[in-house]
């Protein structure tokens, strides 16, 4: 390899290694500001829960516990996460994130059993709701904080690829909803005095963390099942269509699978079979570069060659090539069902 190539290539490591102690501290910073104020906003709802008796407020109360934790959880994940692969872990410690998911997922299902218990004893047997305006206030207060915080977790995890910032992201806005519609259900409350409304709204408010929580449960066992991520697939395949040259005549047996935020990609390509490996080795080490340079240095790549086949001519676009058979006549598609089959065209 010359001179230059090594320079370049110790250049591009030192720059997707200061891109990735970026986004480390960018996560760690997230996560530990998501655990500070989770721990406030808790203790304004509680308060209001302890001023009113409303087991609407109780429901959005214990939720916050499961924020609280899964921060918690989520900032052990990101530092362990970030350890590099080791003997005893080749692929890295990226799937901690997965159960991080996981178990944020199944502590909003057993919150939401303490929820439906409040909820429908209140429902069934209505009692008064003191200082209602003020709960209402406190409550308030912390949907706009988790509104901002659950901004802050969805955008940095996704520029920093973080499955554990974009879940718990996700799980803080759809408190938000929850908290939106626990206001609203108690002003009703506060202007009717019709308190079995509170049980209902407090069962609703449960249905919706259910909800939510079986979506990350599914996740994370997706995650840990290595199951086909389309979206993931899809980009990959638009980055390779946008790169695509002459020589790569046709990729199948794409697959992809995340470890945290490592992603593992291998497939096969085809190229013309008079290829030499020297040239073939090269074109490899390019694709590796594309996806490293893409994934911020989170990736592994195997790819295996093929020598192309007669009856790839018909879309094969090298010219002048002395094995063609037939003139191209078409081009092949590149798209996910495309670069995912398992034979060789």
């Amino acid at each position: 390899m010359a001179q230059s190539d090594v320079n370049e290539s110790q250049v591009d490591g030192q720059l997707i290694r200061s891109l990735q102690q970026n986004d480390f501290r960018s996560n760690y910073r997230v996560m530990l500001a998501a655990v500070i104020v989770g721990v406030i906003l808790m203790g304004l709802k509680f308060y209001g829960y302890w001023i009113t008796g409303s087991s609407a407020l109780l429901s959005d109360a214990l939720e916050s516990i499961i924020n609280v934790v899964a921060s918690v959880f989520g900032l052990g994940s990101v530092l362990i996460s970030a350890k590099p692969a080791d003997e005893s872990h080749p692929y890295g410690h990226g799937s901690i994130e997965f159960f991080s998911a996981g178990f944020e997922g199944s502590l909003i299902l057993i919150a939401a059993l303490g929820i439906f218990f409040a909820g429908i004893k209140q429902a069934l047997n209505p009692v008064s709701l003191p200082n209602l305006q003020q709960g209402m206030f406190y409550l308030m207060m912390s949907g706009v904080g988790n509104l901002v915080l659950g901004l802050v977790l969805l955008r940095v995890g996704r520029r920093t690829k973080s499955i554990v910032l974009e879940a718990d992201g996700k799980h803080l806005l759809t408190d938000v909803f929850t908290t939106v519609a626990v206001i609203m259900g108690l002003g009703l409350v506060f202007w009717t005095g019709w308190y079995r409304v509170d049980g209902i709204i407090a069962c609703a408010a449960g249905l919706n963390i259910v909800y939510w929580g079986t979506g990350l449960v599914r996740r994370a066992f997706g995650g840990l099942m290595h199951a086909s991520d389309p979206q993931l697939l899809d980009e990959i395949t638009e980055l390779l269509k946008l790169h695509k040259k002459e020589i790569w005549i046709d990729i199948h047996k794409l697959r992809v699978w995340q470890s945290g935020r490592r992603v593992h990609v291998d497939f096969h390509l085809c190229v013309p079979v008079d290829m030499s490996i020297v040239d073939g080795h090269r074109e490899v080490k390019e694709l590796e570069s594309l996806f490293s340079e893409h994934f911020r240095g989170m990736s592994d790549i195997l790819i295996h060659l093929d020598p192309c086949k007669q009856t790839e001519c018909s879309f094969c676009e090298v010219d002048p090539c002395d094995e063609r058979t037939e003139t191209a006549n078409h081009k092949n598609s590149w798209d996910r069902q495309t670069l995912t089959r398992d034979t060789q065209t």
